[in-house]
């Protein structure tokens, strides 16, 4: 997470961490990508625009004789724009965002909702292109990797709107191929997108930065109004894209395989539970010189863009420290299988001391729709010292890591957007170490604090829920909360807490989980002083161990002890993520529901 956010960067009552300032110079641009980025934006406005005009004809605004729309330049919203507007954070920006647009001033509650969505891939298309314009200004390195990540997760966000938009359109314009879960997945992923933007340049200064945030003025808005106007119109029908809002059981939820969760095809079921020596790999890494490739950059070139059949690369036990290893947007349904945790291992030493965001600074990322990985180790070696430093940063919708060691100090698993399962993973660290704002469940893991810096404390999760319509959280079932041995012999100077709020909305439950000792008695952590006490939902159910006592937890209006199964079930993989649907396909064991 970056530093500093809130004002606490990290939970520590001695020393700080620094970050450069420096504004701007050094380094030239990719021409090749930005060419790219230009020509992405330039075809997704006119597909948007293509779009709006449909809309307008769809929800029959009509042209008078004087040339003019009729109501499209009345500044008076109407009924259907005001109750549309009224579900959101920012009114005043909804209606009149929404009244600039054609077909909204005529348009009905529903194809609002179409007309929000596309006005935002509107915004968020010309936002890129504006951005990537400045690519060839000189930038300092920091300067330079906020930037890039603002490119990325733009780029990213054009398509989950884009994605969004053919689901939501009106009937019989060739619309659907979504689900309301997927579509509150998209947009939520694009708002936490943008918000990752912001953040990378919260303590920069300069030119460059005040280029970005004038070219990306009200996207976290907009893009927050979308969602709740789509939340809004989905609640209050049930038949809206076929599937209830989230946190209402599904109907006809499909039983589990007897290890595996029902979203995943049969073929990946096999995979998962197969031995790697009896997978036949598409391409083989490994150092020696035998397999396919000798480095996992090369395995990733060579992956298939855009695929929709599961491409398996194998990489062979030995460490692999390359840069820049990311499987992007493009490559989907990849697998990576390993020869086993501290066989095949993924590392490296960076971190924001490097002069780089958090977002930057992982040993590998993932975005990619439907990413596994199995028996591999992701290692993030920088230390306590360098602060910030992730191992494993995962943004794919539909990602499953399974048997996996994912090692590093503060910030060690970002759990970036969209959704995930983790099954029988070891994840150590000491500040935050499990972050983001993905919708994530994790299950039959062992969660290890290792021993922080001196006057530092540990919290094994921050989550950065930043809107309420957000479908995102993280939650932790029948796992292991556990103290490394570094850690046991000296916790009573390095509480550890169970997670503190990153963000206003957020989210993490505890179920049915083994507290070791180490966990503070009031459990959770406060940010800074007394913010998003009332607006966060932290929960806990039947934990039991020594740490897992509840007379002493905090009392905050957000925290709960959950008694209800009806409310913990919220949180299990069939309707936290809808597992049921995707996961039996990976071959990974899941449980479905709560655990008897």
């Amino acid at each position: 997470m970056e530093y500093g956010r809130l004002g606490a960067p990290e939970p520590t009552s001695g020393g700080s961490s620094t970050r450069s300032l420096t504004p701007d110079p050094t380094r030239a641009p990719r021409k090749s990508r930005l060419k790219l980025l230009l020509l992405l934006a330039a075809t997704l406005l006119a597909a948007s625009a293509a779009a709006a005009a449909l809309v307008a004809l769809v929800v029959g605004n009509r042209v008078d004789d004087s040339g003019g729309a009729s109501g499209l330049h009345s500044r008076h919203p109407s009924k259907a724009v005001s109750q549309a507007c009224g579900n959101t954070r920012y009114p005043a920006l909804c209606v009149k965002s929404l009244l600039d647009f054609p077909g909204a001033a005529t348009a009905s509650g529903k194809d609002l909702v179409h007309i929000s969505v596309n006005m935002t891939l509107q915004k968020f298309g010309r936002a890129l292109y504006s951005a990537a314009e400045i690519s060839n200004l000189k930038m300092d390195p920091h300067v330079r990797s906020a930037y890039d990540d603002c490119l990325e997760l733009l780029d990213d966000s054009v398509d989950l709107l884009a994605r969004s938009l053919t689901t939501v359109a009106p009937e019989g314009s060739g619309g659907g191929g979504g689900s309301t879960q997927d579509v509150l997945t998209w947009l939520s992923a694009s708002l936490t997108n943008q918000d990752t933007c912001t953040d990378g340049f919260a303590e920069l200064s300069g030119y460059v930065k005040n280029q970005m945030t004038d070219r990306l003025k009200d996207l976290s808005e907009l893009v927050s109004n979308c969602l709740a106007i789509y939340a809004a119109a989905a609640a209050g029908d049930e038949d809206f894209s076929g599937i209830p809002i989230q946190n209402r059981r599904l109907l006809g939820i499909e039983k589990a395989h007897k290890h595996f969760p029902a979203w995943l095809s049969r073929r990946d079921r096999k995979l998962l539970d197969m031995p790697v020596t009896a997978i036949n790999a598409d391409i083989v890494v490994s150092h020696d010189g035998n397999g396919t490739y000798k480095t996992i950059t090369e395995a990733i070139k060579k992956a298939p863009e855009n695929s929709t059949r599961r491409f398996i690369i194998y990489v062979r036990a030995g460490k692999y420290e390359e840069t820049l290893l990311k499987v992007g947007r493009k490559k989907t349904y990849i697998m990576f299988v390993g020869d086993g945790k501290g066989k095949t291992v993924i590392s490296t030493g960076k971190s924001i001391q490097d002069n780089m965001t958090t977002f930057h600074t992982a040993a590998f990322a993932a975005t990619g729709t439907g990413f596994i990985a199995r028996d591999i180790t992701f290692e993030n070696w920088a230390g306590p010292s360098k602060h910030q430093a992730v191992a494993l940063r995962v943004g794919a919708d539909h990602a499953v890591i399974y048997r996996c060691n994912v090692i590093g100090y503060q910030d060690t698993l970002y759990a970036h957007s969209q959704r995930q399962f983790y099954r029988e993973c070891d994840i150590y660290g000491t500040v935050d170490f499990i972050f983001g704002n993905a919708a994530v469940v994790f299950q039959n893991c062992s969660i290890h604090a290792r021993k922080p810096m001196p006057f530092q404390k540990n919290t094994i999760t921050a989550q950065n829920r930043k809107d309420p319509n957000q479908n995102t959280g993280i939650s932790i079932h029948a796992c292991r909360i556990i103290a490394e041995p570094d850690l046991a012999a000296a916790k009573g100077a390095y509480p550890t807490y169970l997670g503190r709020p990153w963000k206003l909305y957020s989210r993490t439950v505890y179920l049915q989980s083994y507290i070791g000792d180490h966990i503070h008695p009031r459990g959770w952590l406060e940010w800074n002083a007394t913010f998003a006490l009332d607006t966060l939902y932290y929960g806990e159910y039947m934990n039991y161990g020594p740490g897992g006592a509840i007379g002493q937890r905090v009392k905050w209006p957000g925290y709960r002890v959950i008694t209800a199964v009806e409310e913990a079930s919220k949180f299990t993989v069939a309707q936290f993520i809808y597992g049921s649907s995707w996961l039996p396909s990976t071959g990974v064991a899941f449980l479905a529901g709560l655990s008897t």
